[in-house]
């Protein structure tokens, strides 16, 4: 292995180890943890999440946003209701490391 195939694999590792730390630091807030807590039980609008939760409406949004930006939810319009769920398949694989070490 020359040195070009070094720096090759380093530079993909680096990508790969930012990307993991902004997906971390975007898990790392409680609101966000706690909707996708939730949203992995099962689809739910805003007004079920606000509930459940107990988290006021301008945050639920501004976090539902962060997780919207950040691909880790979708969105599903029924009528006047919007319907959230999961959309990344590695927050759902984290969530569910993270409510074995956590939750049980």
């Amino acid at each position: 292995m020359n040195t070009t195939d070094i720096n090759i694999d380093f530079e993909l590792m680096r990508g790969k180890a930012t990307q993991a730390s902004d997906f971390l630091k975007t898990l790392a807030n409680p609101d966000r943890l706690l909707l996708l807590c939730q949203l992995n039980q099962r689809e739910m609008c805003v007004s079920d999440l606000e509930n459940a939760l107990a988290i006021r409406q301008p945050t639920l949004s501004q976090q539902l946003s962060v997780l919207r930006t950040e691909n880790l939810v979708k969105t599903r319009r029924d009528g006047k209701q919007i319907y959230y769920s999961i959309a990344s398949q590695e927050a759902l694989s984290i969530l569910q490391l993270l409510y074995k070490q956590f939750c049980k």
